[in-house]
């Protein structure tokens, strides 16, 4: 009898303990993604910007483009548009749509007698002819801060501008977008921005600290407005010699 009632208390442990490690690792699993499956950054809703404008496919001679300094006037100090200078220039960079060339402050100062030019403003006389023989370039990119709150809720208003360096300047493209950390919309596109970012192997969820740090929230909205730029111009592909044989007509 006591045999019987230690086997049926061995078997029900150790039933016990299966389910106990199962639970476990079951937990293990499911935590392995930061944020989970059902966070907000995941599933959103996320911000889509809709006041821009431009070309369908980048013109084909667009090929070298100078990176003006991000234009702050009176919205922002002098030290946080410099900061930003390299934010927008890496994102810039990573949409892979031309050569860029950043134009620095201090080569801005000493060509045009000024750091600084927002797309909006006048500009010297002899500004474009310089930009085209100097720098060898095709275009020229415009981006204005119209609004900069770099507390909480983070706030950043970004105009842009791409313009050919032809006789005739004409625009490529246009943006002009304000995003802020109290939209629920920006805060998950700009924390799922982060998601695939090296954290360090901390097993935590450190997206949040995007919509808290003036920088990567610049980060996020710049690559979210480049984004928005005209398709690299794609040549149509040659037809075949066997495809035209096919059309040719029969003599």
């Amino acid at each position: 009898m006591i045999s019987v009632v230690f086997s049926r208390w061995v078997r029900g442990a150790v039933r016990c303990r299966a389910v106990v490690v199962l639970a476990m690792s079951t937990g293990v699993f499911t935590g392995c993604m930061v944020p989970p499956a059902n966070d907000a950054a995941r599933t959103g809703p996320f911000y889509k910007p809709s006041n821009f404008t431009g070309d369908a496919q980048l013109p084909a001679n667009v090929r070298r483009v100078v990176l003006l300094p991000i234009a702050g006037g009176a919205v922002a100090t002098s030290e946080s548009v410099t900061a930003l200078d390299a934010v927008f220039t890496t994102a810039l960079q990573k949409q892979n749509r031309f050569e860029i060339v950043p134009l620095s402050r201090t080569d801005c100062l000493l060509r045009f007698q000024a750091e600084e030019f927002p797309s909006v403003g006048v500009l010297p006389a002899n500004f474009i002819s310089r930009l085209k023989r100097e720098y060898a370039a095709d275009a020229v990119m415009f981006v204005d801060l119209t609004v900069y709150k770099p507390y909480r809720p983070l706030v950043l208003g970004v105009r842009a501008k791409l313009a050919t360096l032809e006789d005739n300047v004409r625009l490529i493209w246009t943006f002009d977008n304000v995003y802020s950390a109290s939209d629920a919309a920006v805060a998950n596109s700009a924390r799922a921005h982060f998601i695939d970012s090296d954290r360090g192997g901390i097993p935590a969820d450190l997206t949040p600290a995007v919509l808290q740090s003036p920088g990567q929230f610049a980060a996020y909205v710049a690559s979210d407005m480049f984004s928005t730029l005209p398709a690299v111009y794609a040549p149509a592909a040659p037809v075949k010699a066997k495809q035209a044989a096919e059309v040719a007509p029969v003599r």
